[in-house]
Order: C-alpha cells, then sequence, then structure tokens
C-alpha cells in the first residue's frame, strides 16, 4: 500500500448528489493511502459520515465500502413508491433531473403554500427509519478510529449546532438533513433544529481544535458559481438555495486563508495557529448541468452513476494531489472570493 497519510475529511449536503461523495470516499477507501482523523458532515454529507464510520467499526476501510453501498441500494429501494419521478421521455432521453416530473412539480408547489405541519401532521419520515436500520448509533458512539462532527442549525438562534460522535444518535443525524419545508424541526432536548446546511456546509471549526491533522479535504458538491441570472421562480429559489447552503463554508475558508497567510507573513506564530492546508474535490462540469431537480431523483442507476463519477473524480485527484497531502494547500482559496473559481496549484 505504501504510505499513508492523514486528512480531516469535510462533506457537504446535496441531496441525491451525496452519492458523489460516496464514490469519492469508496475510492479513497480503495486506495487505502488516506486515513481519516475526522469527519465533518451535514445531510448527505452526515448520513455518509455515520454510514462510514459504523462501517469502519464492523470491518476497516472494507467494511466502510460494504456500508455505504448498502445504505444507498436502500435508500433507492425505499423511493420506488414515490411519485416523484422521471418521465418516460427523460428516461428514453438519460435526463436525470425531474423538471417534467408532474410529482415533483405538485411536491414543490405544495411546499410553498402549506407547512410540513399541514400536510405532514403525523411527521411521518421515512429516511429516519431507514438511517436507524442500517447505522448501528452504539457501534458509532464507540468508534475509536475516526472523529465525527455532525452540523444542524439552531431554529431559535441561527446559530450551528455541532455533534460529535461520542453522543450521536439518529435524531441529530435528521436534524442536519431537516429541510423546513419539507419536515418538521427535529427537537433534541427541547431545541428545535433544521437542516445544518444554512450555518455549516460543512463545519470546518472542529477540526483546529479536535484534531492534530492540518490537511481538511472538503469534497464539494454544491456549485459556488453558476453562469447568468435565474429566470424562473424555481431557477431563482434553487440559485437561493445553492448560494445560502455553500456561504458558511466559504466564510471559514476565507478565514482559514487570512490566518495562513498571516502565518507565512511572520504575522502570527505558528506555535500558536496552524497553517491548514485546504484541498477540494469536485467536479463542477459533470454535476451543476444536472440542476437542483435532480437531487431527489434516488434511482439506483442514478445513484450508481454519481458514484461512478465520483470515483474517477476522486481517482484523478489522488494521481494529482496524493504526494502534496501533508506538505503544501492544492486549491489557492484565495481565488474562491475573486470570482476565478477554486485554481488547484500544481
Amino acid at each position: 500500500m505504501g504510505q499513508t497519510k492523514k486528512i480531516n475529511l469535510a462533506l457537504q449536503g446535496g441531496g441525491s448528489h451525496g452519492a458523489f461523495t460516496w464514490g469519492v470516499i469508496d475510492r479513497i477507501l480503495e486506495d487505502g493511502r488516506l486515513e481519516f482523523e475526522a469527519i465533518s458532515g451535514t445531510s448527505a454529507g452526515a448520513m455518509n459520515a455515520v454510514v462510514c464510520a459504523d462501517g469502519m467499526m464492523r470491518d476497516g476501510n472494507d467494511g466502510a465500502r460494504e456500508r455505504l453501498e448498502h445504505f444507498w441500494l436502500q435508500m433507492s429501494k425505499s423511493a420506488r413508491s414515490s411519485p416523484i419521478k422521471r418521465t418516460p421521455i427523460d428516461v428514453f432521453m438519460g435526463n436525470w433531473s425531474l423538471e417534467h416530473s408532474p410529482g415533483y412539480h405538485f411536491f414543490d408547489a405544495l411546499t410553498r403554500v402549506m407547512s410540513p405541519y399541514q400536510t405532514n401532521p403525523f411527521n411521518m419520515n421515512p429516511l429516519h427509519r431507514l438511517i436507524e436500520e442500517v447505522v448501528d448509533f452504539d457501534r458509532v458512539r464507540a468508534c475509536d478510529c475516526t472523529k465525527l462532527f455532525i452540523s444542524a442549525t439552531n431554529v431559535e438562534t441561527g446559530r450551528v449546532k455541532v455533534f460529535d460522535s461520542k453522543s450521536l444518535t439518529a435524531d441529530m443525524v435528521m436534524a442536519s438533513a431537516c429541510l423546513p419545508m419539507v419536515f418538521q424541526a427535529v427537537e433534541i432536548d427541547g431545541v428545535p433544529y433544521w437542516d445544518g446546511g444554512y450555518m455549516g456546509n460543512p463545519a470546518l471549526f472542529p477540526f483546529h481544535t479536535q484534531t492534530e491533522c492540518s490537511d481538511i479535504v472538503v469534497i464539494q458538491i454544491n456549485p459556488v458559481e453558476r453562469a447568468g441570472a435565474p429566470r424562473t421562480a424555481q431557477e431563482i429559489m434553487n440559485r437561493v438555495n445553492e448560494i445560502s447552503f455553500n456561504s458558511s463554508l466559504l466564510k471559514e475558508l476565507r478565514a482559514i486563508d487570512f490566518v495562513s497567510r498571516m502565518i507565512r507573513e511572520g504575522k502570527l506564530s505558528d506555535n500558536e495557529y496552524r497553517d491548514t492546508r485546504v484541498h477540494i474535490i469536485e467536479n463542477q462540469d459533470v454535476l451543476k448541468p444536472l440542476g437542483a431537480s435532480s437531487k431527489l431523483n434516488a434511482e439506483w442507476a442514478f445513484l450508481t452513476h454519481l458514484r461512478d463519477l465520483g470515483r474517477a473524480t476522486a481517482q484523478n485527484w489522488l494521481d494529482a494531489n496524493f504526494a502534496h497531502i501533508g506538505n503544501k494547500a492544492t486549491v489557492d482559496v484565495a481565488a474562491l472570493f475573486q470570482g476565478i473559481g477554486p485554481q488547484h496549484q500544481g
């Protein structure tokens, strides 16, 4: 296997697009040269994180790969009865989005005029049952190989809440994935929580105080940039969500870049501050055209398509960047704030 290196892994949320993250993790685990000191995840990223930790405790990297595949397969099976499906024409044309699905548009319109407290008064959530069936949370809480940090948004204060693996429950994972227009707020110890993407997608700050590793690898699935102004009401709402769900991550990356520059310029001591090396695994060329509606497409063919894209992207990233882990950042974070996208450094 050769030399192994440690990284902190940051997993964004993004519905079904989390299967791309599954593919990236699957290839990294198969490669075997990177170890996860900690994983921070939100929404679908939180689910990937807990399933991965559960699998690692069962049978190392092979166990994590098996459990991730099992989770996404069960996710697909549970969605078979959903009315939100592609039309036959879209299936024939190979279009993965749900833009022409009557079920999708009915559901979207319903969430704009009625709250989940009206449409789902008994608070039924099949995803909650699925995560409890797939993940052994006693095993996750006992995980000693990887730390977990799961982000949710405190509805009352608007602040991020980070749950760690030592006390993690299925409710906390559901809180991290609780879209307020779709699900009732998840209450934990009397406090209501919504999706963590609003305030931490995912949160990076726990890495600074809870780990020794200085390399953060972000698996990014939400587009930062999208050309042109959206025109339709749906396009506008989708873009607002993209901007909102990236804002907290960009803010933390800006802070990391500022501290690193101060250290390099000798204005801060590296004995007191950490010069964090940032790496990003992304493939916006293939994810961006899919559109926001495809995040609700849980067909197995689509999930495995995303997995394969993630695996290929991870392989390309490993070939280009593994040697730099532990030595230097592979992304020019400052470029993210100059409107030119993440610049991958050689």
